[in-house]
């Protein structure tokens, strides 16, 4: 190339608008954030041109796909276990890390109830289900099955309802058995209720009867870029967690 053609490369490039340089972020987020998620990142977007591919399913198959070398940038967990999973694999950038949200969780059903009911130790759940099936996400490894195991547990109503849980790879998917009229119940995070016009929440479990709902998120160290950098900081900025709010999360404590 000779020297004028250079020149005239680089003033070219000069006058090419932000969008012609824009980047792509590949993001692992939990399935219950997918609707408050893709309306963030629509924003984000067009504030900055760069663009976001986000992947959504239960945050223990998200980790173990991280582990196994996705390509993940940023990561978004329902529950710290799995981000403290990878943290102690050494596959977190160190000091990126930050709990983001938080969340409760409740009991919906396909029928709406004619009043709130409420969830306590004298529930009759297994009478309340019959020969029906519960739906929850996996209780050994996706959060929502989890904390939802843990709050039952607690209450004393695990023993009774054990045999009719039906699971599910992750939350949206223990929520659209209900949705479908599948599962009558289901265990699901507020935020995914709100996101189903075919549930109703039929009541709200104790806070108290499971571990903090939290979601931290964090830069994969292998795969970060300053763009990626960018996105993760923009989360928690007063215009992301506006939108947050609105579909139903609240700031982690």
């Amino acid at each position: 190339m000779n020297r004028f053609a250079l020149k005239l490369g680089t003033a070219l490039l000069a006058l090419m608008p932000a969008a012609a340089f824009a980047e792509d972020v590949t993001v692992f987020a939990a399935a219950s954030m997918k609707d408050s998620l893709d309306a963030v990142i629509a924003n984000w977007t067009a504030e900055t041109g760069n663009t976001v591919t986000a992947s959504y399913a239960g945050s223990s198959a998200l980790a173990r796909q991280i582990e196994e070398g996705a390509p993940a940038q940023v990561f978004i967990s329902a529950s710290t276990d799995w981000a403290d999973y990878l943290e102690n694999a050494g596959l977190l950038l160190d000091g990126s890390r930050l709990d983001l949200l938080g969340n409760s969780l409740v009991l919906v059903s396909h029928e709406a109830p004619a009043t709130p009911g409420v969830i306590d130790a004298n529930l009759d759940l297994a009478g309340m289900l019959g020969d029906e099936k519960l739906a929850m996400a996996l209780i050994d490894s996706v959060p929502a099955g989890v904390y939802g195991k843990e709050a039952l547990t607690n209450l004393g109503l695990w023993a009774s309802v054990e045999a009719n849980v039906a699971q599910a790879d992750n939350v949206r998917a223990a929520l659209s058995l209900v949705g479908a009229g599948e599962a009558p119940y289901g265990i699901v995070y507020s935020t995914d209720a709100a996101a189903d016009t075919n549930v109703a929440i039929w009541g709200t479990f104790p806070a108290d009867s499971h571990a903090p709902i939290t979601y931290p998120a964090a830069l994969i160290k292998e795969n970060t870029s300053d763009t990626a950098a960018s996105f993760l900081d923009y989360l928690s900025t007063p215009a992301a967690m506006d939108v947050f709010t609105q579909y139903g999360f609240v700031p982690a404590q």
